[in-house]
């Protein structure tokens, strides 16, 4: 293993300080005064479970009524915004169906213009060797009969014949009432599944990778109504279509939005352990446990196997979430929960905090006053493991809620800090500072916001 030079390293992390010394903000939590919130009543609270498979569930939206077993194929998760020029995930995915000449049916289903949307999928997959069919089945195509579509011959002859299946980006919604009306799966979801138990590959970006999993966000935009508890099944939350089946949770656009602040309180309000978080134009490749993350950026995946809730709180709040920052190359096994990083990571340098010799980068103690945004907490992840620090904080919060919220001064409290098994790997191979990070814990726990934010200053 190589160790980085020193004049390099400092010289690529340049740039980071600058990041991390913008977002220093001490004693904000003083001046701030926030504190505990009492009283409230946490909507998401695990209650009148039942269970479905490996998996406890929360009564209402479950696992769905297809069984996952005896499946062979590839479920390709995009995390949104992939760009025509990704080849790394183009080309893989024809890979995957077997190469050039592999026949592989695309559904605009979830799109406002799906004819558009398909037919630029089938000409990117084309390029890279493919055969793409657009199947024209929509809600978008008022001229189309859904019903119909879902059980015609002709086109379930085609989804028959693919070693591929790609659903487009748009409203994860249309996907699911389509092809899983009220959670009873359609012959074309049905033929769907028979390549995928074949050795075929199902893929899906943006919307079309968040029916991946059992249970799925409907419609829930914003990411600080669902962690004030608005997670309500058949709005925020619905069924998926499942094929990375029922232990896993998938969700995109990740790190770009800070969603893993919804994700975690939909894993425990639906009992699930694992949760991978899938960033744009990035793809993570899931084959039985195996996870291999591709494309331009990375995943972030959530483990709530050992967390721990205090009800009495009123509000979304747990101890002992382990979050790891999967990056291109890397690969995860969800059975054994350990990663390989890529090779460039090996030939770089591994971060081990609890080893002798250990020296980290950076000194100074930044705080994140938004834990939601763009790609914050996998740049938290990245410092702290290459930090003499043993912690950072940060807040998330809404400084212009609206009237209607009912709740407009609940905020919430981020501690990522080390533990014994949490380590890092770090490479600059590719022109920037890049980290693999795994098993850093997270705290999360409900403050008071002071309203207003802030007032004008009025001299001493």
């Amino acid at each position: 293993m190589s160790v980085r030079r020193e004049t390099d390293k400092r010289d690529g992390k340049a740039l980071k300080r600058m990041g991390h010394h913008r977002l220093l903000l001490a004693g904000l939590a003083l001046s701030l005064g926030f504190g505990l919130v009492p009283g409230l009543h946490a909507q998401v609270a695990v209650a009148g479970r039942e269970s479905v498979g490996a998996v406890t569930r929360a009564g209402g939206i479950t696992a769905g009524a297809i069984p996952f077993q005896q499946v062979k194929g590839y479920a390709v998760v995009i995390g949104g915004a992939l760009k025509d020029d990704n080849d790394e995930v183009w080309g893989r995915l024809v890979e995957l169906a077997g190469g050039r000449g592999s026949r592989w049916v695309v559904f605009g289903t979830a799109s406002e213009n799906p004819d558009k949307t398909a037919r630029r999928i089938g000409d990117l997959l084309e390029r890279r060797g493919a055969v793409a069919e657009q199947l024209p089945v929509a809600p978008a195509l008022k001229w189309v009969d859904l019903d119909k579509a879902v059980r015609d011959p002709a086109l379930l002859e085609l989804v028959k014949n693919a070693k591929g299946v790609f659903f487009s980006g748009g409203a994860q919604e249309r996907i699911v009432d389509t092809f899983n009306p009220g959670g009873k799966p359609t012959p074309m979801l049905q033929a769907i599944w028979d390549v995928y138990r074949r050795g075929g590959v199902v893929a899906g970006t943006s919307a079309g990778a968040a029916v991946m999993s059992t249970v799925m966000f409907r419609d829930a935009l914003s990411v600080l109504s669902v962690m004030k508890g608005q997670l309500r099944d058949g709005k925020e939350v619905d069924h998926g279509l499942g094929f990375v089946g029922p232990n896993l949770f998938v969700d995109q656009h990740f790190l770009k939005r800070g969603r893993f602040g919804r994700m975690i309180p939909l894993m425990l309000a639906k009992g699930y352990k694992l949760g991978l978080g899938v960033d744009e134009n990035s793809a993570a490749i899931v084959q039985g446990d195996l996870v291999e993350v591709i494309g331009g950026k990375g995943a972030l995946l959530v483990d709530l196997a050992d967390v721990q809730t205090n009800p009495q709180l009123g509000a979304l709040n747990l101890t002992g979430a382990k979050l790891s920052y999967l990056d291109r190359g890397d690969h995860y096994d969800l059975g054994t929960r350990q990663i390989t990083p890529s090779e460039r990571k090996q030939r770089g340098q591994k971060l081990d905090p609890n080893a002798a010799g250990y020296k980290p980068d950076f000194t100074n103690e930044p705080f994140y006053i938004d834990m939601l945004g763009d790609t914050t907490v996998a740049n938290a992840m990245g410092f702290l493991i290459d930090s003499s620090q043993k912690e950072v904080r940060g807040l998330a919060f809404d400084p212009k809620a609206q009237p209607g919220d009912p709740l407009p001064d609940l905020g919430f409290s981020f501690r990522l800090y080390k533990g014994k098994d949490t380590l890092g790997w770090y490479s600059d191979e590719q022109g920037g500072d890049d980290y693999s990070v795994v098993n850093v814990y997270l705290d999360l726990q409900p403050v008071r916001m002071a309203r207003p934010l802030f007032a004008p200053w009025t001299g001493r």
